[in-house]
């Protein structure tokens, strides 16, 4: 076997992917609603229904995408994440590829370019703090089959979540705290102002059917709260970019903007389930929900940008990648062991530990 720090390590980061240009947005749409882990009926009504679904989206969806330039900046984020990253693992020979779901690179991609650098070993890497079967699952999913399909079998250790591992934790402390105290410098003395931990939202049968994602985003949430260590704060948990006429999980960030103005309170709005930024925060939260609390009279409206490449969040993931390398083959959490309750039958490691 050879020395660890000799060894070859590929580093695998998961994300949502986005089109590339105007005409990639309905292929985008499509695969994303073709996935059976996002749209979840009957294999031979899926294609219909998401063709109708997507006939629905394309328009708004074309005009959001306009006002980013036609794109999304999520691969060039992405990309610039993991050259960071690899500047974060001294000492050992690593290399990072990017697994996108519903665009260019596909986890196909990904498996060649793993094979064509001769890796020893393989991280997988969501860039999703929480776990959801619709979002790391689903990326799961599609990376070992495509391994398979390709004959890729060397050692793999897949990270499933780290919504509350300590330096990530202190990495969204640091920068909350900073950007609160500047949104409170802006406001008169005595003025309130609320944290809204805004998340992307699904459908509440998807959580009824045991997916952890809720049970990890309020965990975030209450985590950075404990750890900021300041008890007179407003705060609450929300979630947005509602896609399906299904009941979705509450409270909506738009609802709990409409309580912020009839509260007389600003808000300051945590995108606590992204790492990048993408349509969801550049035009959801900093256009739409902006305009919405500025219909609505709320007196002040700040938002918290996305990590990126931020320094201590990068450590943060460096720190992760020696810990699952240290943890072997197999899954793992950022704990190591898995950490959500029995409940939670879509937990990956709960699933593992069935097989």
């Amino acid at each position: 076997m050879p020395d660890s720090a000799a060894e070859r390590i590929a580093i695998v980061l998961f994300n949502l992917g986005g089109p590339d240009r105007p005409a990639a947005i309905r292929p985008f749409l499509l695969n994303l609603f073709r996935d059976p882990a996002i749209l979840r009926v009957p294999f031979f009504i899926r294609p219909l229904l998401a063709r109708l679904i997507v006939s629905r989206r394309l328009r708004p969806a074309t005009a959001n995408y306009a006002l980013l330039g036609g794109k999304s900046p999520l691969l060039e984020e992405t990309r610039q994440q993991a050259e960071a990253l690899e500047q974060a693992l001294p000492g050992l020979v690593v290399k990072c590829f990017i697994a996108m779901r519903y665009w260019h690179p596909f986890s196909d991609a990904a498996v060649r370019a793993v094979q064509g650098w001769r890796a020893d070993r393989v991280v997988l890497l969501p860039l999703y703090p929480q776990y959801s079967t619709t979002t790391t699952g689903s990326s799961l999913t599609a990376w070992r089959e495509a391994a398979a399909g390709a004959g890729l079998a060397i050692r793999t250790t897949a990270l499933c979540c780290y919504y509350a591992d300590a330096n990530y934790i202190r990495s969204v402390v640091v920068r909350l705290s900073n950007e609160y105290a500047r949104a409170r410098a802006t406001l008169p003395p005595g003025a309130k102002l609320r944290v809204l931990f805004s998340a992307h939202g699904l459908p509440e049968t998807i959580v009824r059917r045991g997916d952890p994602y809720q049970f990890q985003i309020e965990r975030t949430a209450a985590t950075v709260m404990q750890a900021w260590g300041e008890p007179d704060i407003d705060w609450i948990v929300c979630y947005q970019s509602r896609a399906t006429p299904q009941k979705w999980l509450d409270p909506s960030t738009e609802a709990e903007i409409e309580r912020a103005a009839h509260d007389h309170a600003a808000v300051l709005v945590v995108p606590i389930a992204f790492v990048s930024e993408h349509s969801e925060t550049l035009v959801e939260l900093d256009m739409e929900y902006r305009d919405l609390a500025v219909r609505l009279g709320v007196p002040g409206y700040f938002r918290l940008p996305t990590q990126n490449t931020d320094a201590d969040f990068i450590a943060a993931l460096a720190h992760l990648v020696r810990a699952a390398l240290a943890n072997g083959p197999g899954s793992c959490s950022y704990a190591g062991e898995r950490t959500c309750s029995n409940q939670h039958t879509g937990c990956p490691l709960r699933q593992a530990r069935a097989a």
